[in-house]
């Protein structure tokens, strides 16, 4: 925390006019963004300085075959807010959506972004790219976008995917894949950062930019191409609904009295124990941390994970990765029963002595017929000795 400080009250007076945060949100943001990427300690003095004292990458943002999704999620971040991550966080060059130009002024702003940081800027795709009849299904400025996605990842010093689709091909790979949508990392025939979920947390494409401008590289990442900070957990591991998990509770019909409990919604095709992802541990657009599909009562359909979301249907019960749930568990906590009326209590007897009764009528019986068998046995023996005397 000393290292915040020697960058001097006027400079945290400057970015708290900046960012239009104060000077104590600014610094547990630093320390939020340090933590949500696993970093050690005292790493929020590097993310402070960065911030504060790099020059913003520029960001070339590309749309492809997609639902702007991701974007709308980028819309609701509010630590720090849309303006203040563009204006002073990054420097968003190129984005067909949130840039006043259109055309061929965007065009040309594209080009003339890429020309003045080649090799340094941050190239960042949302949506899958169609390759099927020569990619002719998605095209901008007379350019398919499988051209157009090489002609800005050549000079790129990093890619970053974002979203479902540009990660794997998310919904428009889905059904037979008509158009032949495919993935960044497909296209390009090299691995990229990918960011998947539709749409992913804002905070978690955040997190790798502030990462890439902190320490001059991306962070670690999985045989994916996703963060570790963010994609190396089932969701079902830290998920608030784990405890009625393992202890056999859970809904089986949305609206019934589990459902309404906040029952674990395994049963109604929750893909939480296949899916590795935050969406439990960081809430989406600050709304509160019920902000995400089971918190709402939905089960999580997996869209982060390219065999599980579009894939499987929605209420199809999930693989369970690390343990796999018998049919029934023993219940923790049972029903208390009422005391037992006379009347019932009298029923109970009489029952039991009948039961008795019966019982050494039972063993009389038997007693009788293994009397009788013995008999029968020695009759049998006389019978057989005088006919051998004769």
């Amino acid at each position: 925390m000393n290292e915040i400080f020697e960058l001097g009250r006027d400079a945290l007076r400057g970015i708290e006019n900046r960012l239009g945060m104060s000077r104590r949100d600014y610094l547990q943001f630093c320390a939020t963004l340090a933590v949500t990427m696993g970093l050690p300690k005292g790493a929020d003095a590097a993310v402070a300085k960065a911030i504060e004292s790099a020059k913003r990458p520029s960001v070339i943002w590309l749309h492809f075959q997609e639902c702007t999704g991701c974007s709308e999620s980028l819309l609701r971040a509010e630590h720090p807010t849309l303006e203040k991550l563009i204006l002073d966080v990054i420097s968003l060059d190129y984005h067909e959506t949130l840039m006043a130009a259109a055309g061929h002024q965007a065009e040309a702003a594209r080009k003339d972004a890429m020309a003045a940081n080649k090799g340094k800027y941050v190239l960042v795709v949302e949506g899958a790219i169609p390759v099927k009849d020569n990619g002719i299904y998605c095209k901008i400025g007379g350019h398919n976008a499988i051209d157009m996605l090489k002609e800005c990842a050549a000079d790129a010093a990093a890619v970053i995917a974002i979203g479902s689709c540009a990660s794997w091909g998310g919904m428009p790979s889905s059904g037979g894949n008509p158009t032949g949508a495919s993935s960044v990392a497909d296209v390009l025939g090299k691995p990229v950062v990918t960011i998947p979920g539709c749409p992913p947390n804002p905070y978690n494409f955040l997190a790798t930019v502030v990462h890439f401008l902190t320490f001059g590289k991306l962070p670690d990442v999985d045989h994916l191409g996703r963060p570790k900070f963010a994609y190396s957990r089932l969701i079902h591991e830290h998920c608030e609904r784990r405890a009625h998990f393992d202890a056999g509770r859970f809904a089986m019909e949305f609206g019934d009295a589990g459902h309404r409990q906040g029952y674990c919604l395994y049963k109604l095709g929750c893909k939480g124990p296949e899916t590795y992802g935050n969406c439990s541990t960081l809430g989406f657009g600050d709304a509160g941390e019920n902000n995400w599909p089971v918190g709402c009562g939905h089960p999580c359909i997996g869209c982060i994970e390219k065999d599980v979301g579009f894939t499987k249907p929605i209420h199809q019960v999930a693989t369970v990765i690390n343990i796999v749930p018998p049919q029934q568990y023993p219940r923790i906590v049972e029903e208390s029963g009422k005391g037992a009326s006379f009347a019932s209590a009298a029923a109970l007897a009489a029952l039991a002595g009948a039961a008795a009764g019966a019982a050494v009528m039972l063993t009389r019986n038997l007693g009788l017929s293994h009397q009788a068998e013995e008999a029968e046995r020695a009759k049998a023996g006389s019978q057989a000795t005088e006919k051998s005397e004769v």
